[in-house]
């Protein structure tokens, strides 16, 4: 993935750009199946890691700043790994340790074929689907503007109505996409 393409398509998911978003998917979706896979555990299977490594994304597209040290692809891929990792500890903690530790966490990581990436492809196009179908206009709008980097504050100013139907909404997207 090229940092330009990356920060070309940043800026345009943040605008509200589906198409700009869904090829920021795919271009991480590589790193996200690899750490769901190496997340795998009890009470955490690969679908919800999955699902963890978006919410991260989503959460790098919102909150990167440019001028930093870091690029985009650098720090989405710490935010995908971070959210993976914690969605991971908290599963553990829920299960006993000696099963958990048990589990093999390695495995064979191989670069996609065009099947699979056809099939990954069907799945961003599905997780786009889902996103614009599964939520409220007003859940979609909060979220846009969450991933445009605004406050809870600056949402709801936007949207004239309360900062706790802003927190409540993204609360509801956050298990909407974790759901689907």
């Amino acid at each position: 993935m090229s940092d330009r393409r990356n920060k070309v398509d940043l800026y345009r998911a943040r605008e509200g750009d589906q198409a700009a978003l869904a090829a920021l998917i795919a271009g991480f979706m590589p790193k996200i199946r690899r750490f769901a896979r190496a997340a795998v555990c009890p009470g955490l299977d690969f679908e919800d890691a999955v699902q963890e490594g978006y919410i991260g994304l989503f959460d790098a597209v919102r909150s990167y700043q440019e001028g930093g040290q870091a690029t985009f692809e650098t720090y989405a891929t710490v935010c995908i790994r971070n959210a993976i990792v914690a969605a991971r500890r908290t599963a553990r903690r829920k299960k006993h340790q000696a099963l958990s530790d048990a589990l093999p966490l390695d495995e064979q990581i191989s670069t996609p074929g065009p099947e699979e990436q056809a099939i990954l492809r069907e799945q961003i196009d599905e997780t786009v689907y889902r996103i614009n179908n599964g939520l409220t206009r007003f859940e979609r709008r909060v979220l846009l503007l969450f991933l445009q980097g605004r406050s809870y504050a600056q949402i709801a100013s936007q949207l004239s109505c309360p900062t706790k139907s802003v927190e409540n909404a993204l609360v509801r997207v956050r298990r909407k996409l974790k759901k689907e």
